[in-house]
């Protein structure tokens, strides 16, 4: 007999992998997929020239250096100081990743003991709050409200979730999945609290730029009072979207990013060695904002597509990143049971947000990046099919 480890005890899983696989297994073309953060956007045409050259580079195929090459990491630096409006030593304060999410499960694993609490917006991607279980850390989740502009989260309440227990607060903006946005309010009123309490802030920057009001990140770091306590994890699979490149990053003050370099020593390792000079010149590219504000045009049409289709149903507005929500409790459905009914009435696959947070429980997430408008234009038609 198996036996169970418990640290995988209150680990549901994230239900997209479940979706997604019985998507791919029903081989349908008329399928709408909506269930999984891909996108059919093509990433920078340097990065894939420069994956191409990787390919023959011998300096490619190795696991040195183990916490990424001087350029991306050089690249990285330049990137998040730009961003965050602070200078970050590429030696001593960048460290590479296989992706964002293991930059972030680095971080959580060299700043948060067993029985310490993380702070998290609720909704929130289920994969944030499985690695803060996995590293032995409990959830404390701040409720985000929705509203007919979308969802907001108090700044008051977020520095109030801080306390004496708190070893970090997770932050994302926009947030994953509902596209809420955080500014100077939120970092003002948390700089007071982490202060007080001495805790770290965990910024996932993953979709820092994909923002519908066309203006710029508002970065944690840039505060004056948490600069010295931001640790930014980056990714290169969504504003750049080079999802199977599998390269992030992790940049913040010195004094933990030695921590963070040990823990991803001991953990994946090196980042993808034929993606990092692709991730270095993608960020690098003097039209890189550009280019990121011209898939974000995108994305935002189709989302406003579903929103428009959608009006008299219960859809958040989101304010930017991949995807938006829909409340089934006020269509009197279970996500679950609203998911299954678009799959098998209207063909399309949606994801129900069970271990998302506690308002998870009641809503449906659809990702608008992956479809063109062209096939969301009969999106009404397929929920109309699924309920009437």
């Amino acid at each position: 007999m198996v036996v169970r480890v418990s640290r995988l005890e209150h680990i549901p899983g994230i239900g997209v992998d479940k979706v997604g696989d019985a998507a791919d297994a029903a081989r349908d073309p008329d399928l709408l997929r909506l269930e999984n953060l891909d996108t059919d956007l093509r990433p920078p045409a340097v990065a894939l020239t420069a994956t191409r050259a990787a390919i023959e580079d011998d300096a490619a195929n190795s696991y040195l250096p183990f916490h990424g090459s001087l350029a991306l990491r050089e690249a990285v630096a330049a990137h998040v100081g730009r961003l965050a409006g602070r200078a970050y030593d590429p030696h001593t304060e960048v460290v590479n990743a296989a992706g964002g999410l293991n930059g972030v499960l680095n971080v959580l694993l060299a700043t948060v003991e067993p029985g310490r609490e993380v702070v998290l917006a609720d909704p929130i991607y289920a994969g944030l709050i499985n690695r803060v279980r996995l590293v032995g850390g409990v959830p404390r989740f701040v409720r985000c409200t929705a509203g007919p502009a979308g969802w907001s989260t108090d700044p008051e309440e977020l520095a109030a979730a801080v306390g004496p227990n708190t070893a970090a607060v997770l932050v994302t903006a926009p947030v994953m999945p509902t596209g809420a946005l955080l500014d100077h309010t939120h970092w003002d009123a948390l700089a007071r609290a982490v202060a007080e309490h001495d805790c770290w802030v965990i910024y996932d920057a993953a979709m820092e730029r994909i923002r519908f009001d066309g203006t710029a990140p508002d970065h944690p770091a840039a505060h004056p009072g948490l600069a010295h306590r931001t640790i930014t994890c980056g990714a290169a699979s969504k504003e750049l979207r080079m999802i199977g490149w599998r390269v992030g990053w992790v940049a913040g003050p010195a004094e933990i990013m030695a921590d963070v370099k040990l823990v991803g020593l001991s953990n994946v390792v090196c980042p993808v060695g034929i993606g990092q000079a692709a991730v270095a010149a993608a960020l690098s590219a003097p039209d890189a904002d550009a280019d990121v504000a011209a898939a974000t045009a995108i994305w935002r049409d189709r989302c406003a597509t579903i929103l428009d289709a959608l009006a008299d149903y219960p859809c958040i507005r989101p304010h930017g990143g991949w995807s938006l929500l829909i409340d089934t409790a006020a269509m009197g459905l279970a996500p679950e049971s609203a998911a299954e009914r678009l799959f098998r009435l209207g063909r399309i696959a949606a994801t129900p947000m069970h271990g998302w947070g506690p308002q998870g429980s009641t809503h449906l997430r659809l990702v608008f990046a992956n479809e063109p408008v062209r096939r969301l234009s009969d999106i009404r038609t397929r929920f109309e099919a699924a309920f009437g």
